[in-house]
């Protein structure tokens, strides 16, 4: 019976250290270096997009140099009605060319990421800066923040683990706005609701209003175009030192590289204020037809 219990209680120690060896967290400081700020392990960690030397265009020097630690998983999205996982911390901000290490640990038993989005792809491929290991476990990684204010979108790349709460912002100087479904922070651009069922949300919804086409301009294409010459010019001459500025240290193809962006940056704003434009004007003569 001595016997019996003492095997017992020593295969419940072995078991209780597997587990507490189960929890402890790995620490990743010894990953393999790709080139171009690709490192990883074969342990399950990878950073990719580290930069720890190289100023943005625009930088003459740098601000300021911080180091965060993050902490991800399942028990941080409990604050969070309805989602499955999160960061710790929602939002960060600094101010511009601020050098910046990242301390990312995953509680979890499975795989996290901290992923920012939208920073210059010519300096930082594909345009992120890429943390991701396999818990429990710790890697770190360093990027200079470009300058300008501007609001970055870091989340997990996982499937569906950004979609069940694990999204955060990243604001650089003043930032550029507030993103939508930040947990804690903004508002969920689809909120849950018991309220109607889909097929009755589909019926409900207010039907398209036939437009006919707008009449023909009479201006002629020749003063406009001339116009928009002229106003292009004299942009062009006003911004000129800031460009110069701007693209101050970078080569030719970086130049190249960072106009395309700052251009499909542009059509994609104005895309969306004729897309609100044309919901305004479309939604007030729904409110005008006359009811049949």
């Amino acid at each position: 019976m001595k016997t019996k219990f003492l095997s017992i209680a020593a295969l419940g120690f072995l078991f209780s250290a597997v587990a507490l060896r189960a929890q402890e967290i790995e620490e990743h400081n010894h990953l393999m270096d790709h080139g171009g700020g690709h490192l990883m392990d074969m342990g399950g960690g990878m950073v990719m997009g580290q930069n720890v030397d190289t100023l943005p265009g625009g930088c003459d020097k740098i601000a300021a140099t911080k180091e965060i630690t993050v902490h991800a998983g399942h028990k941080y999205a409990e604050k969070f009605p309805g989602r499955m996982f999160a960061f710790d911390t929602q939002e960060f901000q600094f101010e511009p060319c601020t050098k910046l290490t990242v301390n990312f640990i995953n509680d979890d038993d499975i795989r996290h990421q901290w992923m920012m989005h939208g920073l210059p792809k010519y300096l930082y491929p594909k345009g992120m800066f890429h943390l991701e290991v396999t818990g429990p476990g710790k890697i770190s990684g360093t990027l200079i923040l470009p300058p300008g204010d501007k609001t970055y979108l870091v989340h997990c790349d996982i499937a569906q683990h950004m979609e069940k709460g694990m999204k955060a912002q990243l604001k650089v100087g003043r930032g550029s706005g507030d993103l939508p479904s930040i947990p804690g922070v903004t508002a969920y651009v689809v909120q849950d609701t018991y309220d109607t069922s889909p097929v009755e949300a589909i019926v409900q919804a207010p039907k398209p209003v036939a437009t006919t086409p707008a009449a023909a301009t009479t201006q002629d294409n020749g003063s406009f175009i001339s116009g928009v010459t002229v106003i292009g010019l004299a942009v062009g001459l006003l911004a000129a030192p800031l460009l110069a500025r701007k693209f101050k240290g970078m080569s030719l193809s970086e130049i190249v590289a960072y106009v395309f962006e700052l251009l499909a940056e542009a059509i994609g704003y104005v895309s969306k204020l004729v897309g609100k434009l044309a919901k305004l004007v479309f939604s007030g003569k729904d409110k005008t037809l006359p009811e049949k």
